[in-house]
């Protein structure tokens, strides 16, 4: 361990892994702003806080599981000529459930379902906000964990990495949540991701990789466009 603090590689090894698992998170923080939108804003800290503790506790189950994890990308069955493994099965599960929920959330927003009329309506919305965080977070986990394997050789640095990421997820995650609670439009672009997302993980469990760079540069561009128009509105609203 004591080795690893002197070592100018395995600082490198830390920096790069940490940068990339950082940017793997992005997906998760947009899932979890959008996700706990739809809930008072009390229930809303509790379920991001829950959602990020559970990202961070299955990141490092997973990494101890490392001879498990890289069975998981040993095909189990072939179809069609294509061998699918435990991965790509969770890859394609996942990005299934994304488009899904991403459509059925596009759909509420556009039918103005508020979901009023259930007196249980906000402790069943609390517990199934959990239960898809905690379904979306396996999901996430799974791919950014194979990564880190894919990059570093000691564990420690793996952990070192994850651990800091998802310090920089939580800090990162309250800001983005109001954001898109505040700015409707910006709730739609960020479901619109999440489509987009869906589909990657999708292409990835059938073997057809979307470079991540350019699902990014997009998102940043969005990302940006939108940041101008909240300028304008706000600066209109000044000046009317």
């Amino acid at each position: 361990m004591m080795h690893l603090l002197t070592s100018p590689e395995a600082w490198a090894a830390l920096l790069t892994l940490t940068s990339l698992e950082i940017v793997l998170g992005i997906d998760n923080v947009i899932f979890l702003s959008v996700i706990v939108s739809r809930i008072p804003e009390k229930q809303a800290n509790r379920a991001r806080q829950i959602g990020l503790a559970l990202a961070l506790i299955f990141r490092i189950i997973l990494l101890s599981l490392l001879v498990w994890l890289i069975g998981l990308t040993a095909p189990v069955f072939s179809f069609s000529g294509y061998g699918f493994s435990w991965r790509d099965l969770i890859l394609i599960g996942g990005g299934l459930f994304l488009i899904a929920k991403a459509t059925h959330e596009i759909h509420g927003e556009v039918e103005a379902d508020d979901g009023e009329g259930d007196e249980n309506a906000p402790r069943n919305a609390f517990f199934w906000v959990i239960v898809q965080i905690v379904i979306i977070d396996i999901v996430f986990s799974l791919d950014s964990i194979i990564t880190a394997i894919g990059m570093a050789q000691d564990i420690e640095i793996m952990i070192a990495a994850v651990v800091i990421a998802c310090l920089i997820m939580y800090i990162s995650s309250g800001p983005v949540s109001r954001f898109v609670a505040e700015h409707p439009t910006t709730k739609m672009l960020a479901l619109a991701f999440l489509v987009l997302i869906g589909v990657a993980l999708v292409a990835d469990g059938f073997q057809f990789h979307i470079p991540r760079g350019y699902i990014y540069f997009a998102i940043a561009f969005s990302a940006a466009v939108e940041f101008f128009n909240v300028l304008a509105k706000r600066n209109r609203r000044k000046t009317g």
